[in-house]
């Protein structure tokens, strides 16, 4: 199937293939309360029957290359983040516009948005057109941003692997994801530098210090030659990561270099600094080798390049009201080959597909804990029973 160019570049950018190895032609086919422990052990794609119901994704929008999804406290709207620039809520408004700072194609552009517990804040994460990643502060009132400031910056060596998602943890803090700057297999080391906060996911609190403060209880405060603002490292491009509403569960995909995807998991309690393996190893088998530090397996991996798969796009726990047999399973799917799966946390081998959709982008959470998915095409859907 041959795609607009728009679609190719982003699917090359977020995809597991380097720029040094572009999808082969044919492969970019789309289609249209208790803590429970993940596995110790990564389980594979392969899916088993199961009793389940039937999901319908009803379209409540349309939005240029829609990417991140976020709401606010206090807010009944919905805020959609385009790849192009702007942020853009459900009713049409259009709360800020970044689409003459950012640079475009390829994983760039604006990527990610969070607001602060509060409401009180909103933050985006952003390219530049030197390629730079910016995270920035607005204050907002529901109304209008003002008090633009950028929290963090950094610079990137290469065009892809940018990550960018940022959210709230449970415990209040920011989280960010930075993917390991690009180029085929890591280049520069930097999953395995904790010198870098390339290849991470950070942890601050941005509205305690200027231009934030560093958790004193991050894992690597203290450490000689670690950024301190490091919560967990070895990822090469986490371009979606979530927490469980429910128990504070971290989940990750992390997505890979030429033959595995795979899911990451942290659970709730953790006090941080887990290495995920990259690019030590990818999916769970070994990528570079050496000698091996103590490494956290992922707890689902399924291959590349089979059946149009490329790039991991991690969900969310269901835990919502409307689709009860839904609850407490994780829901993850794949830009290219579009479909969505839903596996129980405590079952992750029982995975079964639920839906399609094409050129999926992102997965969204509503105040009600009902899910929504973002297509790269346009449209953000409401996940809803059949």
């Amino acid at each position: 199937m041959r795609l607009v160019l728009a679609v190719l570049l982003f699917a090359v950018a977020v995809t597991a293939c380097s720029p040094e190895a572009s999808p082969p032609a044919g492969t970019l086919t789309p289609r249209a309360g208790t803590t429970t422990a993940a596995p110790q052990t990564p389980q594979s794609q392969e899916t088993t029957p199961a009793e389940r119901g039937e999901l319908r994704f009803r379209k409540i929008g349309e939005f240029d290359k829609p990417v991140a999804f976020a709401v606010r406290e206090g807010d009944d709207r919905l805020y959609v983040a385009e790849q192009t620039g702007r942020l853009r809520t459900s009713d049409g408004k259009t709360v800020i516009d970044l689409s003459g700072e950012v640079s475009g194609g390829n994983e760039q552009g604006l990527l990610g948005v969070a607001f602060h517990p509060s409401g009180r804040w909103v933050y985006l994460d952003w390219t530049d057109t030197q390629g730079r990643t910016h995270v920035t502060e607005w204050a907002y009132d529901g109304s209008e941003a003002t008090g633009r400031r950028d929290v963090l910056t950094q610079d990137q060596p290469f065009p892809n692997h940018n990550g960018g998602q940022l959210a709230f943890g449970p415990d209040g803090h920011l989280y960010i994801a930075l993917g390991d700057g690009g180029g085929a297999g890591d280049p520069e080391g930097n999953g395995q530098d904790l010198g870098t906060l390339l290849g991470k996911i950070l942890r601050i609190d941005p509205r305690a210090g200027r231009p934030y403060k560093v958790p004193e209880d991050n894992p690597f405060v203290g450490k000689d030659g670690a950024k301190t603002e490091i919560w967990a490292y070895g990822l090469r491009n986490p371009w979606r990561f979530s927490f469980d509403r429910e128990t504070g569960d971290l989940w990750i995909g992390d997505v890979g270099q030429n033959a595995w995807e795979e899911v990451d998991y942290q659970p709730a309690g953790s006090e941080g600094g887990e290495n995920y393996g990259w690019s030590l190893r990818e999916g769970g088998k070994s990528f570079k080798g050496g000698k091996e530090r103590e490494l956290v397996e992922p707890v689902l991996v399924y291959p590349l390049n089979q059946d149009g798969n490329c790039s991991v796009i991690a969900g969310y726990v269901y835990r919502g009201e409307k689709i009860p047999w839904l609850e407490g399973q994780f829901l993850y799917g794949d830009f290219c080959a579009g479909w969505i799966k839903a596996a129980p946390v405590d079952e992750l081998e029982r995975a079964a597909e639920v839906g399609e959709v094409e050129q999926l982008s992102s997965f969204g959470q509503g105040h009600d804990g009902e899910l929504y998915a973002l297509s790269l095409r346009g449209p953000v859907y409401r996940i809803e029973p059949a």
